[in-house]
């Protein structure tokens, strides 16, 4: 039985609470306030570790306390609870996933795995059904345009996940999880190093996998007459390994392999001959092996001068349909050069060449199709001013692609500590994405004079930190032309005849514009435990501006909220996510709020029992237009970590 959901204004009401609550403290500026602690060393901002707050643009950081005490099943799920980020899913877990970055589209997100960039080149953008949250250490997501660092497809951002690296004694990690709808989880890993910093070894392994039965993909009476009633479920396995040897201190050769395998059940038709009639009763299937494989070489000759060098393979091979499946296999070999030097304190240049190779191979069109990209990256950061409370960030790129030519990028931002803990800044910045293969060779499809969308964005912002509480909010705006879709008119397209139902074209434009607030606050050592609060409000008026349509699945609002409390070995969490109406196929999909519970008691300090009630209000939406989530589900699991088993 259905437990009937509350009202969504009501729901956004108690995430608006939430936020007011935490954000007062933008009134308490007082010498009650704890000394801050340290900002977390961030890549993303600027190719360079460098503190957070060092840095100018929008980052957030999801450290590995935070992954693993949180209650989603999924990465993609863990992405969408933070501020400027909407997920798209065809399903539940297991199914096709990506995320809109600030309005953009999944294939305007760049996704990184240590450095590494992932996903299709046939369909241009990551399926984060496939990456597994267990050998994750942290993730950092950049907002607004990351073009100018990281090349094609960062009109949104850039989300890059870094994994677990050895370090200390040998430590070993273990969890093991059941749900309903026979679901499961188990992983183990092991890590730590030998040796001293001026010589040794480090080494991290992981392995595990998942499982679940599910439900159906789709609803009945889908627009397109693909319902087939029997579930849709999905495996996961997945493997890691990263090492690395120092030479000497501040010099280190690397290695790391990562792999994994998600197979997963849904709903489709075919139409073969001779009738070529639709059936939607074959068991429709995908196949999609991944792999990521890097070798790095980092030494620090200096305290001013540091040089890294990246040699990586990365393969994503997809095997879809039932009776006659298809395959679109992408492989990309990338090779980065990247030297930064520290002027003096507080100032830093970075520069780096990149050169990535492209090839894929498809039953559906001429295998073999290759490109490549050179590119030259120059960046600098800098601090000025009395405590260093001026920050300037300015980063400029050139891609040379063999297809759509030459493209130049940058971004400039500023920021000025108005008080200790108490930031604003202002960021310009420019973007753009590359056609993908599909729009390039797909048969009756694609086109070679495909232009690359490009980007325009500014975006102004206010930061609170310190040592327990946090608050921001962000304005932006975006402007998205030439974007690339489905151009219906023949005329625009080749006079070849297989172009009788249009081709793929440089079709519109967008206007992306919003606001992000969030705010966080820890009460330690209170009369009953320590309890923390957070959340995000975000805004987002993301249209075409041609037509004036609202951009299909973006939401107009979204909010998330959660609240932890923990005494002695007792710990709870509650995450409420509210996600407004959304367009799709001339549709609107209904507004919806999440429950998601997490009960954890800790054994011993190296052992902790979990529960988990996700959906705990059993709320039935629409992930995507006729596709349906997976209802209130019920976990048990265990976690272990410490020394050894």
């Amino acid at each position: 039985m259905s437990i009937r959901s509350f009202p969504a204004r009501r729901c956004g009401a108690a995430v608006l609470a939430v936020l007011a609550t935490s954000f007062s403290f933008f009134t308490s500026l007082n010498s009650s306030a704890q000394p801050a602690t340290l900002a977390p060393v961030v890549v993303t901002g600027s190719r360079e570790p460098l503190p957070l707050n060092r840095l100018v643009g929008d980052i957030t950081v999801i450290d590995e306390q935070r992954i693993r005490a949180s209650s989603a099943d999924s990465l993609e799920t863990l992405l969408s609870r933070t501020g400027g980020i909407q997920l798209s899913r065809t399903g539940g877990p297991g199914q096709t996933a990506g995320v809109f970055l600030r309005g953009s589209s999944a294939s305007s997100v760049v996704v990184l795995i240590d450095g590494v960039r992932i996903g299709s080149a046939t369909v241009g953008q990551v399926d984060l059904s496939s990456l597994s949250l267990a050998s994750i250490e942290r993730i950092e997501i950049l907002r607004g345009p990351g073009s100018s660092l990281y090349g094609s497809d960062a009109i949104g951002g850039v989300v890059q996940i870094i994994t677990r690296r050895g370090e200390g004694p040998l430590n070993v990690a273990a969890h093991l999880a059941v749900g309903q709808l026979k679901s499961s989880e188990a992983d183990v890993s092991v890590s730590g190093a030998t040796g001293t910093k001026n010589s040794g070894w480090d080494y991290a392994a992981a392995l595990g996998r998942e499982a679940s039965d599910g439900v159906s993909a789709l609803r009945p009476g889908d627009a397109f007459g693909n319902f087939n009633p029997d579930r849709d479920g999905f495996t996961r396995t997945h493997a890691s390994l990263r090492g690395g040897y120092t030479i000497a201190e501040g010099q280190r050769i690397g290695a790391s392999h990562q792999q994994g395998r998600t197979r997963a059940q849904f709903d489709g038709s075919e139409f073969l001959p001779p009738t070529f009639a639709q059936n939607a009763a074959p068991d429709f299937r995908s196949v999609l092996d991944t792999r990521v494989t890097a070798l790095d070489y980092r030494a620090s000759y200096s305290p001013q001068w540091t040089t890294s060098l990246q040699l990586s393979n990365q393969l994503d091979d997809l095997v879809s349909g039932a009776n006659a499946p298809n395959t679109f296999k992408t492989e990309r070999r990338q090779l980065t050069w990247q030297n930064a030097w520290t002027v003096s304190v507080g100032q830093q240049i970075v520069g780096a060449v990149e050169r990535l190779d492209e090839e894929v191979e498809s039953s559906s069109f001429a295998s073999g199709q290759k490109r490549d990209n050179t590119a030259l990256v120059l960046g600098y950061t800098g601090a000025f001013g009395e405590a260093a409370a001026h920050k300037l960030q300015a980063d400029v790129r050139h891609d040379r692609n063999s297809v759509y030519g030459s493209v130049n990028t940058g971004k400039l931002g500023w920021a000025f500590d108005v008080a200790p803990g108490l930031t604003v800044r202002a960021v310009a910045g420019t973007a753009f994405r590359g056609a993908t293969f599909n729009d390039l060779y797909f048969p009756g499809y694609g086109v070679t004079t495909v232009r690359p969308e490009r980007s325009r964005s500014i975006e102004f912002g206010v930061q609170w930190r310190d040592a327990d509480q946090h608050a921001s909010a962000t304005l932006y705006r975006n402007r998205v032309r030439d974007l690339i879709g489905y151009q219906p008119d023949r005329t625009f397209c080749p006079p070849d005849p297989v172009y009788k139902f249009g081709c793929a074209g440089n079709v519109s434009r967008a206007a992306l514009k919003g606001a992000t607030f969030t705010a966080g606050q820890r009460f330690i050592n209170t009369g009953f435990g320590d309890v923390g609060v957070r959340g995000s409000l975000d805004f987002l008026d993301a249209k075409d501006s041609n037509t004036g349509q609202r951009l299909v699945r973006r939401a107009a609002h979204q909010a998330s909220a959660v609240a932890d409390w923990a005494r002695g070995p007792w710990g709870v969490d509650a995450t409420l996510t509210t996600v407004g109406a959304r367009p799709e196929g001339g549709t609107r999909l209904g507004a919806y709020e999440t429950l998601d519970l997490q009960l954890r008691y800790r054994v011993s300090t190296a052992l902790q029992i979990e529960t988990r009630l996700l959906n705990a209000l059993d709320r039935d939406y629409q992930p995507a237009r006729d596709y349906q989530s997976v209802g209130r589900q019920a976990w048990l699991g265990v976690r272990y970590q410490g020394a050894g088993l």
